[in-house]
Formats: structure tokens, sequence, C-alpha cells
């Protein structure tokens, strides 16, 4: 028993010595960063349709999907949102919002044109957004990895010593988001009919592009 304990003890102490001997490894800690600007190809919009009494407000609903539908629109990507009467009104508006979403297969322009009705109360971008986001994502933060060991291999070659292992890879968190939102269509567009030759043009070519960033902190032996 006691030789049985001695060598649990042993390595345990060897065990310890190992892990000592690794934290006290000479490292370089490095932070790589990468960015990449994204086409958006996709714009999620909402919109506001308006009427005196609910039978009227269900025919603009009616018409807004047959809008819609010619612009490519299907059904699956437009999504409702709220419906609202205002009983303290002498007309009794009845509102209803929806949001729907747009390729750059839609001639927006046209889109807006045909909205230029009397029922449309309001009209403003919700999102911008790519559908494959994800994967540039990934490219991006590759690429932050890539530089990180670039930067160490560099400033290590300069003093005559090389990049070994990795010992550490930590990706600091970011604030990027999947949808951009341009500071100009944060804004309302109320009363499209009205307004309709001050409305921004929200085509995919007056768009910003979608900006990525990442930071990747690794930490390399030295050899």
């Amino acid at each position: 028993m006691k030789l049985r304990h001695f060598l649990l003890i042993g390595f345990f102490t060897l065990g310890s010595l190992v892990h000592a001997q690794e934290v006290k490894k000479n490292a370089i800690e490095v932070t790589g960063i990468a960015e990449m600007e994204v086409e958006p190809d996709e714009i999620i919009f909402n919109i506001g349709i308006k009427a005196d009494n609910k039978n009227d407000l269900t025919e603009s609903e009616k018409k807004l999907f047959e809008i819609l539908k010619t612009h490519n629109v299907k059904n699956e990507d437009i999504d409702f949102k709220s419906m609202y009467q205002n009983i303290y009104s002498k007309t009794k508006t009845f509102t209803k919002s929806y949001q729907f979403k747009v390729s750059t297969k839609t001639e927006i322009s046209k889109l807006f044109e045909d909205l230029n009705q009397k029922w449309v109360s309001n009209m403003n971008i919700a999102e911008i957004k790519n559908t494959k986001i994800a994967d540039f994502k990934k490219a991006v933060k590759i690429n932050a990895l890539k530089a990180a060991k670039a930067k160490a291999d560099y400033l290590l070659e300069s003093i005559g010593r090389k990049t070994g292992n990795p010992l550490e890879i930590i990706e600091i968190e970011d604030y990027t988001s999947d949808a951009v939102l341009p500071a100009y269509a944060q804004k309302m567009v109320s009363n499209v009919q009205i307004q309709s030759e001050a409305v921004q043009d929200y085509s995919f070519d007056h768009i910003e592009n979608i900006k990525l960033k990442y930071s990747i902190k690794t930490k390399y032996e030295i050899l």
C-alpha cells in the first residue's frame, strides 16, 4: 500500500511539473483583424395600409398582395405584424401593418410606383441583409486567424525565432450585425402618394454594403 501511495504521489507531482512547464513556455500573443464588405441581396420592408372600415381594409389588403405578387414577392415572404382600430377618430380608421421581403430580382422603383396608393399609410426599410452572410462571417474569421499567425511569424522572424504550436485562440466579441439599416432609411416614408417625388431611392444600387469585421486573439509557442 505504501508503494502504491508513493507512486500516486509521484504521478501527481510529475503531472504538476509538466503542467507548470507548459504554463511557463515562452509564448507570443497577437491579435489578427480582418474586414469584408458584402453586397446586400435582400431588403425587408415595413408597410402600413389604412381604410375607413373593415371591408375597405380587406379590399386594400387584397390589392397589396396582388401588387406584391406582380413583383415576385411570394406569400411566404409576407408577414402580418399588427392591426389597429382608432375608435376615437370620427372616421374610425382601421390600419394593418406588414413586412415583406424583396430580392435583387425586384424592380424596387417600379414597386414603389405601384404602391403609390391612397390606402398605403407608410413604408420604410426594416432590414438589409445578405442571404449567405453566415458563410462570409466564417471567411472573415478565418482571415483574422491567418492575419494573427502571419503577424506572429514576422515578429518572431525579426528576432531569429519561429512560431510554434498555437496555445490559445480566442474570438473577440464583436458587434457586427447580420443586417444593416442606413441612416436615411430609419425615417418612416409617410404618405407615399403625396411625397413620392421626395422618397429616397431604395434600389440595391443605392444601398451601402454590409460591413463585417472580426478580431481573433492568439497565443503561439516560441521556438
